[in-house]
């Protein structure tokens, strides 16, 4: 009898068959999971080093102009800052309750922490948008009309150098803006999850897009968690 009659050597499909979520390239669910969290964790690896170099850049320049960084800082918004502090721990609550909920395949619970999740990323980035308007309206954009009068009366203890200065507002722009770029397409990929979770996609047995969205969630709040003291606790004092 030849192996194609007795089904030796040939790559099992009964659960290829059973299970449509399970690509062709995988023998099975697990293998399938382990291969999408270890791509997801090297992808964060490559984020890690990414956001590295720009904190490693800010520790330099804030170690050699710390007066003119201080000054930076204190002009930064603080309420709007904690207040996007705690929006995003809230948002990494949703997302861990909502990683819980397709665990336990319960399908509207799910969608409503993912929506949930969606709400609190689009609020950021709102109260983000208005940080960066006030800094622009401060004159505070590292451009032509940059301009650091209003932190010289604002801070006489402080030797502020406009040029240095201008290096802090640069830096905050480019690490704010970066990171809200990729609160942004977290959003985009919970708005896919929540579509597909709305189409029934995820059960018990499957749910490895939820935990994988998850991940990468967690980790763009992590980086928060490190921008907001480096930007807006510097040297705040009490009546500093």
């Amino acid at each position: 009898m030849s192996d194609r009659a007795t089904g030796v050597g040939e790559p099992p499909v009964a659960e290829h068959e059973a299970r449509p979520e399970l690509r062709h390239h995988f023998s099975d669910v697990v293998q399938q999971r382990n291969a999408a969290s270890l791509g997801m964790w090297v992808f964060l690896a490559t984020e890690i080093m990414f956001f590295g170099g720009m904190f490693c850049g800010y520790l330099i320049y804030r170690r050699e102009y710390f007066s003119a960084f201080a000054a930076g800082s204190r002009s930064l918004n603080l309420l709007a800052g904690t207040l996007n502090t705690a929006v995003l721990i809230c948002s990494s609550l949703t997302v861990a309750m909502a990683v819980r909920a397709s665990q336990l395949g319960k399908r509207r619970q799910l969608i409503a922490l993912l929506l949930a999740t969606i709400f609190f990323g689009i609020v950021f980035l709102g109260v983000k948008g208005y940080e960066w308007h006030e800094e622009y309206v401060e004159h505070h954009v590292p451009t032509f009309a940059f301009s650091v009068d209003d932190l010289v009366r604002e801070n006489p203890n402080l030797h502020i150098d406009a040029p240095a200065t201008k290096i802090f507002f640069s830096l905050y722009f480019a690490l704010t803006g970066v990171h809200a770029a990729h609160m942004l397409v977290g959003i985009g990929i919970f708005a896919v999850i929540t579509f597909m979770a709305w189409r029934g996609k995820f059960s018990p047995a499957y749910h490895t897009p939820v935990e994988i969205a998850g991940l990468y969630w967690h980790f763009v709040d992590i980086v928060w968690i490190y921008l907001f003291p480096l930007l807006y606790l510097i040297d705040r004092r009490p009546g500093g």
